[in-house]
């Protein structure tokens, strides 16, 4: 990815690389309190609740993995995260990220590809980058990587056809 073209207003710093994965987490650990908030009669009869706990469970302590090593990632791979921010739709990366997190989390790969937020950033671009860019977005790369999250069900839980209870009306993505 040619990182030259990343305007300085576009560029990104440790910092919000730490906001973002700790918005991850916060998102996460709400969901969880909306989930167990709902009256039964709201899950399908197959929800095993204890199985989405230790999901998010899983995510969250990945999350603090990665932001122990957040001050780790080098320069030319920010440049790199702002120009994916500012190059590729923000769904395409909120789906990427989410998958990298889910094989992460899950030990779905092997640990050592993820042990830090830079190599887990640095396959996120790697997998990202195997698509055609999109226009460039408007937008300064803090922000747009902030789109990245979803507010609500941020692992997709809620869609699983076995949960039952959906998406909350009325809640922004």
């Amino acid at each position: 990815m040619e990182c030259a073209a990343v305007e300085i207003q576009s560029m990104l710093t440790h910092l919000d690389i730490r906001h973002l994965l700790t918005a991850y987490a916060a998102s996460i650990e709400l969901d969880q309190i909306r989930v167990d908030a709902l009256p039964p009669e709201k899950l399908h009869p197959a929800y095993d609740g204890g199985m989405w706990r230790r999901y998010r469970h899983d995510h969250l302590n990945f999350i603090n993995e990665l932001l122990a090593t957040v001050n780790t990632i080098p320069s030319a791979l920010l440049q790199e995260l702002a120009l994916l921010a500012i190059t590729y739709e923000t769904a395409v990366v909120r789906e990427a990220i989410l998958d990298l997190f889910a094989d992460a989390a899950t030990g779905m790969c092997v640990a050592e590809e993820f042990e830090s937020a830079a190599l887990f950033f640095g396959w996120l671009i790697k997998d990202v980058s195997r698509k055609a860019p999109g226009k460039p977005l408007n937008g300064d790369a803090r922000e747009l990587i902030m789109q990245w999250l979803a507010v609500t069900d941020p692992l997709r839980i809620a869609q699983d056809p076995e949960c039952g209870y959906g998406r909350p009306a009325g809640f922004v993505s």
